[in-house]
Parts: structure tokens; sequence; C-alpha cells
């Protein structure tokens, strides 16, 4: 999928509603954003609460534990 957006002079632009909720990006979502060498990545950044009520078809409980464990380390 490819889409065009326009930048204001503030910097800020409209992430495609497909993407956001493809992503689940809603107002006050955490975004990183990443210099990919050719372009700019963002990405959601999801916290512990987002994850509660995962189905297990989208990660498997290893996937879950690694995950949980990442978010620890980053409140540690």
């Amino acid at each position: 999928m490819t889409e065009e957006v326009v930048v204001t002079r503030k910097g800020q632009t409209t992430i495609p509603i497909e993407l956001r909720r493809k992503y689940r990006v809603q107002e006050g979502s955490i975004m990183q954003v990443l210099d990919a060498g050719d372009g700019i990545l963002l990405k959601p950044k999801f916290s512990f609460f987002d994850m509660i009520g995962a189905d297990a078809s989208v990660a498997s409980s290893k996937e879950m534990k690694n995950l949980l464990d990442k978010l620890r380390d980053e409140d540690a």
C-alpha cells in the first residue's frame, strides 16, 4: 500500500485511516520514529495495557512472554 500525505509547517501529517485501523493507532497512541536509512519509519509502541486480552492467534505464548519481558525491562 502506498499513500501520499502532506506535512504541515509544524511537521505534522495524517496517517491514513486504513493504516490507523490496521495497526490500532488511536488518539494518544505512542509512536516510535525510526531513521530507516532511506526514509522515516513510524511504528506503534504498545504498552502492557494494550496487550491485555491479546488473541492467541496473533502471537504465541512465547512471543507474548518475550514482549512482556521487553516491556518490563523498559519500565526498569
